[in-house]
């Protein structure tokens, strides 16, 4: 009940400073009321909140108009694999994972797998939700459902986003706290889970993303990206776990109007998907044919709706793949000022 009030509660300051998280126009206008209000907004939030004041390059431009917060909140965080550029609009603010959180699953089971605690062929039962009403209880009921073999639940939950098997290997691997503690060992820091995937999905829509930070279940652009940049590398696990993580990402059937949608042809792209209450977003690895790799993190809240935020994750990947491939291939390693 303290969580709920306290994020209430700067719903209600930002409502109050009527102020986008973002505004599109910060660049330009510098009028003493757009900065004593911004000096407000920074006091109560922190000037990360606001976004980035200055982008220096067409890319970059690009991208922050694309990304304009005045339909919703929307962050944005992508690197070059091959260079080291990046690039990120509201990169470092927290946005709700969603479904994009079944990756971190998924990798702390395959370290097990790893050290030997359990195997791809191990059979566990799928968690199906038992009815109860929102907030009810601290933690959604679930009953013992079907057993499937642990390669047909990471199929699941990473190619459908099927809650019910990602539940299953949620429970295996010791629960969110579990998966919290495998990121802060990969170094990943703004990232954490607080729930299983039925509570998550049974208390959704109290809140609203769109003008609300809560910091439960919840991740950076930039967390993100780390993530699934080092997956990419083989940076965590053995060469078989990543390919049955990357290989199911790269099966994605979930997000087809997300980041592949504009994509052109030949292009490949190893991807989680998440929707919630007025969120939605997309993570993952976009391949070219000739071996480049860019790591991309969208969170879109607002717009209007699903269709809307699906456009402009489309755009936003788009933007970011022609603005990569208009760059050299190597020697850039600037990163956008924020």
């Amino acid at each position: 009940m303290h969580l709920r009030k306290t994020v209430w509660r700067a719903g209600t300051m930002l409502a109050a400073l009527a102020l986008p998280l973002v505004p599109a126009h910060a660049n330009d206008l510098v009028t003493g009321d757009l900065t004593d209000l911004q000096a407000s907004f920074d006091a109560q939030f922190g000037t990360d909140t606001r976004g980035p004041r200055t982008y220096s390059t067409p890319f970059e431009q690009q991208l922050v108009s694309l990304a304009n917060a005045g339909r919703g909140r929307i962050g944005v965080a992508a690197m070059d694999l091959a260079t080291g550029r990046s690039v990120d609009v509201l990169g470092d603010q927290r946005f709700p994972m969603a479904s994009t959180s079944k990756i971190a699953i998924a990798a702390t089971f395959l370290e097990g797998v790893d050290k030997g605690r359990w195997s791809l062929t191990s059979e566990f039962p799928l968690m199906v939700p038992v009815p109860s009403a929102p907030f009810s209880t601290p933690v959604a009921p679930v009953r013992a459902g079907q057993y499937l073999s642990a390669t047909q639940l990471i199929e699941l939950m990473l190619t459908r986003s099927n809650n019910y098997a990602t539940d299953a290997l949620l429970k295996v691997v010791g629960g969110p706290q579990a998966v919290n503690e495998w990121v802060r060992r990969a170094g990943i820091e703004d990232f954490h889970i607080d729930r299983d995937i039925a509570t998550l999905v049974r208390d959704d829509g109290a809140i609203d993303p769109a003008q609300v930070i809560d910091k439960r279940d919840s991740a950076t652009p930039r967390a993100m990206v780390q993530l699934v940049s080092g997956l990419y590398r083989g940076a965590w696990l053995s060469d078989s776990s990543r390919s049955v993580l990357l290989g199911a990402m790269g099966r994605c059937l979930t997000g087809k109007h997300r980041i592949p949608a504009m994509m052109p042809a030949g292009v490949s792209v190893a991807h989680k998907t998440g929707s919630l209450n007025n969120t939605s977003s997309d993570v993952g690895i976009i391949q070219t044919p000739d071996g480049r790799a860019y790591a991309v993190a969208i969170y879109v809240t607002g717009q209007g709706g699903r269709p809307g935020r699906e456009e402009r994750i489309a755009s936003i990947a788009k933007a970011i793949f022609d603005g990569y491939e208009s760059e050299p291939s190597s020697g850039f390693r600037r990163t956008a000022a924020r």
